[in-house]
This record gives C-alpha cells, sequence and structure tokens, in this order.
C-alpha cells in the first residue's frame, strides 16, 4: 500500500515536471507539440477548403472546444487523472502477475515486426473503441456525459475533444485492459493515439472528403457529420456511425447511415437549446442528472 501512496503523489510532480518539459524542450517525439502541428494543419485544410462555406473560420464555440483540448490532454492529468491512471496500471498488472499473467495470446507480440505491432494495436483499439461509444449512446447515465460532444452545433476540427472528463476515465479504462493483456506497452499506444487524434481532427472537420473507396474502412468528415445530425432515423434510436478511426465496424455491424450529403446538418440533440454553453456548467451538468 505505502508503494501505492508513493507512487499516487509522486505522480503529480513527474506530471508537472512532465509537461514542463514537453513546453521548454521541443523535439520529434514531443506531444505536446504534435498535438498542436496536427491541429494547426488541418485548421489550416478547414481554411482552405471549407465544405460549409458560410460558416465561419473562427465557428460557433471554437475557443470553447480548444480549451476542452488542452483541458482534455493537460490539464485534467495535471489534476489527477495521472496519478489514479499510475496507481491503477500498477494494480492491474499486479493483479495480472500474481495470477501468472505476462500476455494473455499465443504468439509473442513483440517478436512481430514494428508496424505488425501497431496496426493489431490500432485495429484492437478502434474496435474497443466503437463498443465503448456505442455505450455511451446506449446506457441513459453515459449518455449525460457523452452530451457534452453532441452539444456541438457548427462542425470543425476542435469538436474532436468537447468531451466530459468522465469520458476519459470510461474509454481509457476500458481501453486499456484487453491492450495490457495483450503485451502492448506505452510506446505503441502513444503512435496509435496520434494517429487517432489525427484522423479525429479529420473527421470533424469542415472538409469535403470521404476517400472514394476507402470510405468504407476509414470514417470520414461527411459520414460522422451524420452521427451528429440532430434528427435521427426512426430505425437508428440511439445513433448512428460510431467508428472512431475506421467505419469498417459501422458497416460489418448495420449502424453505417450515409443516405446523403449535406454539410448543412442541424447538429445536436432534442432539448440541447437548454442545454449549458460555458465550460463549467458542462461539467456539472451530467452530474445533476
Amino acid at each position: 500500500m505505502q508503494d501505492y501512496l508513493e507512487l499516487f503523489f509522486n505522480s503529480f510532480t513527474d506530471y508537472w515536471d512532465y509537461l514542463v518539459r514537453e513546453i521548454t524542450t521541443p523535439s520529434w517525439t514531443n506531444y505536446f507539440y504534435w498535438l498542436i502541428a496536427v491541429s494547426l494543419l488541418v485548421f489550416v485544410l478547414e481554411v482552405v477548403l471549407p465544405w460549409r462555406k458560410n460558416q465561419k473560420v473562427l465557428r460557433k464555440d471554437f475557443w470553447l472546444d480548444l480549451f476542452y483540448l488542452f483541458f482534455n490532454f493537460f490539464l485534467f492529468s495535471l489534476v489527477g487523472y495521472n496519478s489514479l491512471s499510475k496507481v491503477g496500471v500498477a494494480l492491474f498488472n499486479d493483479g495480472l502477475r500474481s495470477l501468472g499473467f505476462e500476455n494473455i495470446v499465443a504468439i509473442e507480440l513483440g517478436s512481430l515486426p514494428v508496424w505488425t505491432q501497431l496496426l493489431i494495436m490500432f485495429v484492437i483499439a478502434d474496435f474497443v473503441q466503437w463498443n465503448i461509444h456505442r455505450l455511451l449512446h446506449r446506457v441513459p447515465w453515459l449518455w449525460e456525459f457523452h452530451k457534452v460532444h453532441h452539444s456541438v452545433k457548427e462542425m470543425g476540427f476542435a469538436a474532436q475533444f468537447r468531451f466530459h472528463f468522465m469520458e476519459t476515465l470510461i474509454y481509457k479504462t476500458l481501453q486499456y485492459i484487453p491492450l495490457a493483456m495483450l503485451g502492448f506497452g506505452i510506446e505503441q499506444f502513444f503512435i496509435v493515439h496520434m494517429a487517432g487524434v489525427f484522423i479525429g481532427h479529420l473527421n470533424h472537420a469542415n472538409l469535403n472528403w470521404d476517400y472514394g473507396p476507402l470510405k468504407y474502412v476509414f470514417n470520414n468528415p461527411k459520414m460522422h457529420l451524420w452521427h451528429h445530425a440532430r434528427e435521427l432515423p426512426a430505425d437508428y434510436k440511439y445513433g448512428v456511425n460510431y467508428g472512431l478511426s475506421l467505419s469498417l465496424w459501422d458497416y460489418i455491424f448495420g449502424t453505417a447511415h450515409v443516405p446523403y450529403h449535406n454539410p448543412e446538418l442541424e447538429l445536436g440533440f432534442h432539448g440541447d437549446e437548454n442545454y449549458p454553453e460555458s465550460f463549467g456548467k458542462q461539467l456539472i451538468e451530467p452530474f445533476k442528472k
């Protein structure tokens, strides 16, 4: 227990040191600047190749979504998530070792080529996220948290990161368990995560893309816009197009819905006219239900 407590408290200073180091010492493996670079790239694409011509460059809630981006990826970790997650990971790994498990699959993933490891992790992680995303729509108390993301009324790249901090706890916990039990480490997770961030930026961006035949494999802006549509088809009560990076799962399991392309789809959910618009109020709204 003493070891876990030390890990918890040391994680605060460790993460602060990491954050300062990220900001003050740019490098090719620096997550902070990779996030900024990817965001700027997609933002420039939105400005040069906008799908919704009449939408302002600095759209409705642009600055709110940018704040969500930095809060969910940096500030939230600073106020405790990093410490809790480190303790949780240590407990989980110690529990596996106590049961004699290191890797539950027959093959040794570490012996595979790096690109193969990353591809396997990318596909498994995305399938887990697809299932979690469906739960966020189908389970009423989870939907209350997910409403924050669906309160977006004008789509842009940073809308990807308007989500309640509880989603981080839900996604990372349920995603980490199968990946850790398969023997994946933090290095692979970082690369796969950055690929997911880039694809997620594009999916939410004001871009007229669907990748042609590859739209049946990769999620895209045209498809994801229907996920945020305010009016849902009668036979899709809980939503459509749950894919994060891959559209593949929606086509396989029958949740794909792209009847036509309309950049001016009304976004949101029923009752969102009364939904809070400020960060603080959106943070506490789910707990009031």
